[in-house]
């Protein structure tokens, strides 16, 4: 179904003199579904499932309980048939994939926020400066599935040095520094630097190193690597403390984990 881009402003609808930044370029969901009221979507469900990206600004999605905020970096997928609401902030630009329910088989099967790496971005980006309309694609579904499906959401820094920091990290996540040692690197207090990760993440330092370490873990258990391994490569300082973190976040050991994959150990 391909995508529908919009612009929505918190107490303002999109206008005649005031156009969302891409409507009618590719097939609309059937039904209206992508329409938007002001300030956002009422409870709704549609037959087909969505990708929803949101290039610029913040929108609050609710689905089965549990509410995603959605940002340049942390998308979310919505199964065919599951009932959502939406709040979007001042401004967002909202990027909606829609793929038929019928004929891809989405590996999620409830709302699930997904990290956005470059090649999906500038895939979703380059969709929408399209002036044609393009059926569903299912090269396109393709790289949109190509995210870990376990892996932490994990929101990107904007101001300038937390963004260093995050880059730092994603380069090599067992780097042990602290943010008082990285804010001294980067000639920034070390309050500001915690102060940004904290308002542009929502979480703080330490919380959004550990899960970009478990992201990493999880992707060397895949490879079969031993436990104590991993846990050295991404940072932990011992095998418990990484077995510890991991059962808080994923419910179970990275052992039971890595046994649970396809191909894993027996």
């Amino acid at each position: 179904m391909g995508t529908t881009t919009l612009r929505t402003s918190a107490g303002s609808a999109p206008t005649a003199s005031e156009p969302p930044v891409r409507t009618g370029a590719r097939r609309r969901p059937p039904g209206g579904e992508d329409f938007i009221a002001v300030g956002g979507h009422a409870p709704h469900e549609h037959p087909f499932h969505q990708f929803l990206y949101v290039p610029l600004g913040r929108i609050l999605v609710s689905a089965l309980g549990r509410d995603h905020e959605l940002s340049a970096s942390v998308a979310l997928w919505i199964p065919a048939g599951v009932v959502h609401s939406a709040h979007f902030g001042r401004d967002a630009v909202v990027v909606p994939e829609s793929f038929d329910g019928g004929s891809f088989d989405l590996p999620y099967t409830e709302p699930t926020p997904v990290n956005v790496n470059d090649a999906q971005r500038a895939l979703l980006l380059g969709r929408m400066r399209s002036s044609t309309a393009e059926r569903d694609d299912p090269a396109v579904f393709a790289v949109l599935c190509a995210a870990h499906p376990d892996s932490l959401p994990l929101p990107q820094p904007v101001t300038p040095a937390a963004l260093a920091v995050a880059r730092g990290l994603a380069r090599a996540p067992g780097d042990a520094r602290t943010a008082t040692d990285w804010a001294a690197a980067l000639y920034v207090s070390s309050t500001s630097l915690r102060r940004a990760f904290r308002a542009e993440t929502g979480m703080a330092f330490s919380e959004w190193r550990t899960r970009l370490r478990l992201n990493h873990a999880l992707a060397l258990l895949d490879q079969g690597q031993l436990v104590s391994s991993v846990a050295a490569q991404v940072g932990f300082v011992s095998t418990n403390g990484f077995i510890l973190a991991f059962r808080r976040y994923f419910g179970r050991t990275p052992g039971s984990y890595a046994r649970s994959r396809p191909g894993g150990p027996v």
